[in-house]
């Protein structure tokens, strides 16, 4: 895990938008799109929920409160099919940690449904709609719903199928997401997720899959980022 920030011009006057990606090549491509934009902050994570949890709570506590307005997971994901292709862009409207419960005789039950607290945090609806508009006009495919959060990303047709069918409506799954939102949501901040498509959840064949190509597109929507954000 790294707390290295990468930084661009700071300027103090106004509180942060502190963006969060789990490796270097996902925080370099996010800082290119952005072009220096100072009112934005762009840092390393490091890789899983716990990881990108710690680094995002520990940011957010050294800053003191009021250094940022909103804090955003942004990075390369894996697609549902028929849901996100490869090199489209996903907005979450919901950060779900999606094997975070219990196995059953019945099957998977949700930590919500064990009443141990919750599995899930919503996005700033408001501004992920404004964010969908934008990448659409500027011809990304982008859709906003449910990005899913895992420690061990899938790699079987059986493990997609049984998510896909656990939450209908999810479109990505990555592993940093719901940690950052946490800690987001553990300094009243808040969220949001950007996600580009590098691959189709399910076997991994990693000859089909587009790094390179979703890495652009994360530039690309970093670039319309700028757009929506108020000043």
């Amino acid at each position: 895990m790294s707390l290295n920030a990468s930084h661009v011009n700071m300027n103090t006057t106004q509180p942060k938008i502190l963006i969060m990606t789990a490796v270097a090549a996902e925080r370099d491509a996010v800082l290119r799109g952005l072009q220096g934009d100072t009112r934005f902050e762009v840092r390393e994570a490091g890789v899983g929920p716990v990881a990108a949890a710690v680094s995002a709570a520990t940011t957010l506590a050294l800053a003191g409160e009021g250094a940022y307005r909103l804090v955003i997971c942004a990075g390369i994901a894996g697609g549902f099919v028929g849901r996100a292709a490869i090199g489209s862009v996903v907005v979450a409207d919901e950060l779900i940690a999606a094997d975070l419960g219990a196995e059953t005789p019945e099957g998977f039950r949700r930590v919500d449904e064990l009443g141990f607290g919750s599995a899930h945090i919503a996005a700033d609806a408001k501004l992920g709609a404004r964010l969908i508009e934008a990448l659409r006009l500027a011809g990304l495919t982008a859709v906003q719903a449910p990005v899913l959060t895992l420690s061990t990303v899938t790699g079987t047709a059986a493990t997609a199928e049984e998510l896909a069918a656990r939450v209908p409506n999810a479109a990505a799954e990555a592993m940093e997401g719901f940690g950052i939102a946490a800690a987001a949501q553990s300094h009243g901040l808040p969220v949001l997720e950007i996600r580009a498509i590098s691959n189709a959840i399910g076997p991994r064949d990693r000859d089909a899959w587009r790094i390179k190509e979703a890495l652009q597109s994360l530039e690309a929507a970093s670039a319309v980022l700028m757009e929506v954000i108020e000043s």
